[in-house]
């Protein structure tokens, strides 16, 4: 009898880890944690507590939908990836239907969360980003253009507005100076990632950057937004939004960046690219942990 319930017990964690890893966890965490930071910049004091605990979870279970929908249409390809093979629909772990399901259960509720107990514009904007990663980016342009990432990005980078708008109810410019920073660090940290695995992309018949252009052209445009990223990531300190400590962390993090993506042109270190993609991930959080530390603690 034990051994049984032991059993049935080890079957359920077995499937909820399934269906866990189905919302790719790691990027919906950034996701929210980003989130998460524009809700308390967009307020001098605490966020309300309604805003900072529905807000969180509509945000989440929007963006697991859209990790979700990504995995079904991209069952295929991940399937002929070393880094994505594993993932719960090539292995038949969780079936399509089932996925399917899924994701629109949790976008459901997202959207019901959102409307209810945050506000209607942030239900809307929310609903337009999954729209725009789940469908615009993953069935049309990620096999449509190179420059995939650049466009597509913008779906990506737009939770911390997401969170300015739980709180405000408002478009703020200040949250799209959050949404401009994501934006453009996407490419970078994408494009090195693709570097990478530039033969796994070939081999899916994917039109990444390196793919279509050379590995060559795309170290050169890693280099080329990192400067852009360091000079985008300045603005919250010009325009008054945040002060020094805030400054002096970009100033460091950028830095060091700019430092990984020169070293990214030469080829004597086969690692690089990966090593630039995990301090790209890295970079973010530091940096909005900046933004946060600079808006309660000013000097």
């Amino acid at each position: 009898m034990e051994t049984a319930r032991g059993r049935l017990h080890m079957n359920f964690m077995g499937v909820c880890h399934e269906y866990y890893e189905l919302c790719k966890p790691r990027v919906v965490m950034l996701i929210v944690f980003t989130a998460i930071v524009g809700m308390f910049l967009a307020t001098p004091g605490m966020v309300p507590w309604q805003a900072l605990v529905f807000g969180t979870l509509g945000i989440g279970l929007a963006a697991s939908s859209a990790a979700a929908i990504n995995q079904l249409v991209e069952q295929q390809i991940d399937s002929l990836m070393g880094r994505t093979k594993n993932r719960p629909l090539p292995q038949g772990t969780v079936s399509t239907r089932q996925a399917v399901i899924f994701a629109l259960v949790l976008g459901t509720i997202a959207m019901t969360i959102l409307v209810v107990f945050v506000n209607v514009l942030t239900a809307v904007l929310t609903f337009v980003s999954l729209i725009g990663y789940a469908v615009i980016y993953t069935l049309f342009l990620k096999r449509a253009t190179p420059q995939n990432i650049v466009i597509g990005g913008a779906a990506g980078a737009a939770p911390p507005v997401l969170g300015w708008t739980a709180v405000t109810g408002t478009l703020d410019p200040d949250s799209l100076l959050l949404f401009l920073i994501i934006f453009v660090w996407t490419p970078p940290h994408f494009w090195a990632l693709a570097i990478a695995r530039c033969d796994e992309y070939a081999r899916a018949d994917m039109p990444m950057l390196p793919v279509t252009h050379g590995i060559a052209f795309t170290r050169l445009h890693v280099l080329l937004y990192t400067i852009i990223l360091f000079a985008v990531t300045l603005l919250p300190f010009a325009t008054r939004m945040s002060g020094w400590i805030y400054f002096i962390s970009a100033l460091v993090l950028n830095s060091v960046f700019l430092y990984y993506a020169i070293r990214l042109q030469s080829e004597k270190d086969p690692k690089m690219p990966m090593k630039t993609f995990g301090y790209s991930i890295v970079y973010l959080m530091l940096l909005f942990a900046a933004l946060l530390i600079d808006h309660y603690f000013p000097l």
